[in-house]
């Protein structure tokens, strides 16, 4: 596993992480014995950077961990996240009493005395703009309650808001082959600031494993049927904002680019990959399996010039007009 440094003291972690979205619960249906085997199955195989957030589950995700690191905290990387959980919810979990509350909630699931990072979980732009939730968390910074902290956003316009911010050590993006508007509007400004870029939804929901159709289901819990369409939160976060059966379409010409012995879920993740600003890739796994077959793209060597431009030109001229919601 390749590593690459984390923000302004360059603390080196995998390049491929584990999202944790699956194994909390929320939807899906990932018992405590798959839970433990995807993180073991991480970690033996090189990925030392864990995100979660307080809302996964409501708080199983941070359980699971939790319980992993007591065994295995060695040279582990775990980011967290606020802001997203229903006590007491918007906007009352942005003041400065909740933040303190929920920081010490996800201490005590996971069994730690500090947080390597905390980020704010996609908050209003207005709350952003004010500024004041970051003085918190520099506060809790100066405490010793975390390390470093960030904000995972749903705009280039909140990471651009964010960069402002004394002491920001990374932005949580959703950016995949579907969603490359950052590397031209915010990529720069990151790098320039020493803030780590973190790549979330790298296969848009699963439509970059092209292993799906229009007439795929979902279960009634889970994101990909309930806010295709942003009915619950911001529509990007499903199918990157893509309505479904477009995107499988457009999942199936774009797997005509891929090269010979590489799978469209290899490309999609080696590509995020090749872009130097990106810190870390988040893909959630929910079997061990899938936690090998996105830890191999480390391995895998970088994407040739002439397939990138292939993939610019395919996303400007065929999928960014079919982009719904804020971006």
């Amino acid at each position: 596993m390749n590593t690459r440094p984390f923000g302004p003291e360059k603390r080196l972690v995998s390049e491929v992480g584990l999202g944790t979205w699956q194994i909390g619960g929320s939807w899906g249906s990932v018992d405590e014995k798959t839970a433990m085997e995807i993180l073991h199955t991480a970690a033996s195989e090189g990925i030392t950077f864990f995100d979660t957030a307080d809302v996964y589950g409501n708080g199983r995700s941070e359980q699971f961990i939790g319980k992993f690191l007591r065994t295995h905290a060695d040279n582990l990387f775990v980011a967290t996240k606020l802001g997203r959980g229903s006590d007491p919810g918007w906007p009352e979990n942005f003041s400065r009493k909740n933040i303190i509350k929920h920081t010490e909630a996800s201490l005590k699931r996971l069994g730690l005395d500090h947080l390597n990072l905390t980020q704010l979980h996609c908050i209003p732009k207005e709350v952003l703009s004010e500024g004041a939730v970051f003085d918190t968390l520099r506060d809790l910074q100066h405490q010793g309650k975390i390390e470093h902290f960030g904000a995972s956003v749903e705009t280039v316009e909140e990471g651009l808001l964010c960069l402002e911010q004394e002491g920001l050590a990374s932005l949580q993006v959703i950016f995949n082959i579907f969603r490359q508007k950052p590397i031209r509007e915010l990529f720069a400004k990151a790098k320039e600031k020493n803030v780590s870029i973190i790549a979330r939804v790298p296969l848009a929901s699963g439509l970059l494993t092209g292993k799906m159709r229009a007439t795929t289901t979902f279960a009634e819990n889970d994101h990909r049927n309930y806010n295709r369409d942003g009915a619950s939160f911001n529509v990007g976060e499903t199918f990157a904002g893509i309505p479904f059966e477009t995107g499988v379409a457009l999942a199936d010409e774009l797997s005509t680019l891929k090269p010979e012995g590489m799978t469209l879920s290899q490309m999609a993740l080696r590509w995020i990959l090749d872009f130097d600003a990106v810190t870390v890739v988040i893909p959630g796994a929910s079997r061990p399996d899938q936690v090998k077959a996105n830890a191999s793209i480390s391995q895998l060597p970088p994407l040739d010039e002439g397939l990138h431009a292939k993939i610019q030109e395919f996303y400007e001229n065929k999928v960014a007009q079919h982009i719904r919601g804020a971006y």
